[in-house]
């Protein structure tokens, strides 16, 4: 089973996760903050993972913390769920529109941080969320993962629609690159034999 559970806490932060990466797209999320909620809803959804996210932070402050530190613990549930990779397709795209919004999302579990973030958010905040908070999630998670992403805007007016396209293209693209290739169930998807 490709599942994994992380408890992480800081003086920031405490948050619990519980990731299923074999799920159907079953979530209970709770961080605090309503609009990394949906996203994460939308996320988990269009990904047919099963997360559950419990988080309590320094709200008082501002979301921020929350956000990256949810974006730590989600990506080492990925990362630990993923065991040595055996199997994986490892590579995920999806050009996702979302209204006005385009966006394309390209990945490699390749176990090598790097993120390209080629977005252009027009607004600071979403209701009371800031923006700026996207990319911070995003870089999280790649670190934590080890993921190469690719996230380009390549059309958008509304923040709102950018943003959920982003969360829903990287959802869809990370559950190719998670789901398993029969003709290579038994093999790490490298010629090197190691992500």
């Amino acid at each position: 089973m490709r599942k994994f559970e992380v408890n992480r806490r800081t003086k920031e932060t405490d948050i619990k996760v519980q990731l299923n990466l074999d799920g159907s797209g079953a979530y209970q999320i709770d961080t605090g903050c309503g609009f990394l909620n949906h996203m994460l809803e939308l996320f988990t959804s269009h990904g047919k993972f099963d997360i559950s996210i419990l988080c309590v932070g320094d709200l008082q402050v501002d979301c921020h913390h929350t956000v990256e530190d949810v974006a730590i613990s989600l990506g080492r549930a990925f990362k630990e769920a993923l065991g040595d990779k055996r199997g994986i397709k490892r590579y995920g795209q999806r050009l996702l529109p979302m209204d006005e919004a385009l966006i394309l999302c390209a990945l490699d579990i390749s176990g090598r941080a790097y993120l390209n973030y080629d977005v252009t958010i027009p607004t600071q905040k979403v209701g009371e969320f800031d923006t700026e908070l996207v990319y911070e999630f995003m870089s999280a998670f790649t670190r934590e993962l080890g993921l190469t992403l690719h996230l380009t805007m390549m059309r958008g007016e509304n923040s709102h629609h950018i943003i959920e396209g982003i969360f829903k293209a990287f959802g869809r693209a990370l559950s190719e690159g998670v789901s398993i290739d029969q003709m290579y169930a038994d093999e790490i998807p490298s010629t090197k034999g190691l992500l």
